[in-house]
């Protein structure tokens, strides 16, 4: 298995008649480009209780397979914003988005399937001696199984004025919505970090705001996965398209301009750079305080370690998504907390087997893709590489990049160069792996003929 999604493909009957390929169909199925599996009822008699902790893409999928894989007993999504869940890289690609149109599933789906939403809800505490959650709503629910899926809140810098108006973090719709309303010809943005996220949010405001500028700790963006040289074509972009950039610095201050909201920040040399709005793109924190005592083992990283299995050291508690320490297949089955959206809905997937006895161990390939000025980043595996190879002009952004640990490749990224990155998924989904020996030769994609049709 390498990517999972809550909807798969339609499939039709074909028949060729000499020249000609007919399809037959029904009319309607052919006005959406995608098939829900079915899904069983929900029956009363209640005889069991699944609560799934987390209402992101890990916790949806993972209720939708419950009832998909035919469990009748009673389920109960326990999320802590006022959304259903829905599609959260929009919340830095498309700040415009509407809610509704990036939501997953509409409200009457989860009533018709029997599947319990309760929004506006946290976690507070668990006891896994009596199988009971304790919800901020002052409830508790008993469960027979449970799903952690919480995931990460995204971290803010420890610095004076960081709790000031316009200073921002981006990770749910509602943060992205309100830069969106922020965005004016006199605005001026000033973004904190290297990330994905900070240079997703500096590539979408450039085009609506007065100016841009990227305060980075390092010399170039994407540094730590992609690589310096990567990393420097792509500043290279992002200065032509008009951003600024602060390298090998940070900010010490956000400061006041007299009513609450940010004005400038203090840079570490001392110096203040005008800021109307700032973006803070520096990594986050994993949603699992109150996990802690529950006699569910959370590591001092406060991730949650699960077996291939995705359960814990409790055996009917299962845990997945960003906050899941789990066995990374395509990478000898090391484990690691990845924060890919596939790899969450993946993760929901075989929790929700596994919760139904099914047995299924985890065998995902993570897999990452971004947009940025219309160019693509493909980034397929996992791992620590201590060399770089590749293919094509990295220069140009037209290339394949080959990240190696010794003789074996454990990842590559491309850009304007597809499908090789898709290509490599697949190799490592059908449990091979490239070797330093693979992409010698005249031909250098001559690898991409291992993968099985």
């Amino acid at each position: 298995m390498l990517l999972e999604g809550l909807d798969s493909l339609p499939c039709y009957q074909v028949r060729v008649e000499g020249d000609n390929v007919k399809v037959r169909a029904k009319r309607t199925d052919l006005e959406t480009n995608k098939r829900t599996k079915a899904m069983c009822k929900a029956v009363k008699p209640v005889t069991e209780t699944f609560v799934i902790l987390g209402a992101g893409p890990s916790g949806a999928t993972c209720a939708e397979t419950l009832r998909q894989e035919g469990f009748t007993g009673r389920i109960v999504v326990v999320g802590k914003e006022k959304a259903l869940p829905y599609d959260r890289v929009k919340v830095t690609k498309s700040m415009d988005a509407e809610l509704a149109k990036i939501q997953f599933r509409t409200e009457e789906f989860y009533k018709e399937n029997g599947i319990e939403m309760l929004r506006d809800v946290s976690a507070t505490s668990i006891d896994s001696n009596n199988n009971s959650v304790s919800l901020s709503n002052g409830t508790a629910i008993n469960y027979n199984k449970l799903y952690i899926a919480t995931g990460c809140a995204a971290k803010r810098a420890s610095i004076p004025g960081a709790d000031l108006k316009n200073v921002m973090v981006m990770r749910n719709f509602d943060d992205g919505a309100y830069v969106q309303s922020q965005l004016r010809p006199d605005t001026t943005l000033v973004v904190l970090g290297g990330s994905y996220i900070a240079m997703e949010s500096a590539a979408y405001c450039i085009s609506k705001v007065k100016k841009v500028t990227v305060v980075m700790h390092g010399d170039v963006p994407f540094k730590p996965l992609l690589g310096p040289r990567v990393g420097a074509a792509f500043k290279k972009l992002f200065e032509e398209k008009g951003v600024h950039f602060v390298n090998n610095s940070g900010i010490t201050k956000c400061i006041d301009n007299g009513d609450g909201s940010i004005g400038s920040v203090e840079l570490a040399d001392g110096t203040t750079i005008e800021a109307d709005l700032c973006i803070m793109g520096i990594g986050s924190t994993f949603y699992t305080q109150f996990v802690k005592g529950s006699g569910i083992e959370v590591r001092p990283d406060d991730t949650i370690e699960v077996d291939e299995y995705m359960r814990t050291n409790v055996s009917n508690v299962f845990a997945g998504g960003d906050l899941a320490y789990a066995p990374v297949w395509s990478y000898h089955n090391k484990k690691s907390a990845i924060g890919h959206y596939p790899l969450a809905h993946m993760h929901g997937k075989i929790a929700a087997l596994n919760m139904l006895d099914k047995n299924q161990p985890l065998r995902a390939v993570p897999y990452f893709w971004t947009m940025l000025f219309g160019k693509g980043i493909r980034y397929a595996g996992h791992g620590r590489y201590n060399d770089i190879m590749y293919t094509g002009n990295v220069e140009a952004l037209k290339f394949i990049a080959y990240y190696l640990d010794g003789d074996e490749v454990v990842a590559t990224a491309s850009c304007q160069m597809d499908p090789y990155v898709s290509i490599f998924a697949e190799i490592l989904a059908q449990g091979k792996h490239l070797k330093r020996s693979d992409l010698t030769g005249t031909d250098l994609l001559d690898w991409s003929k291992k993968v099985k049709a």
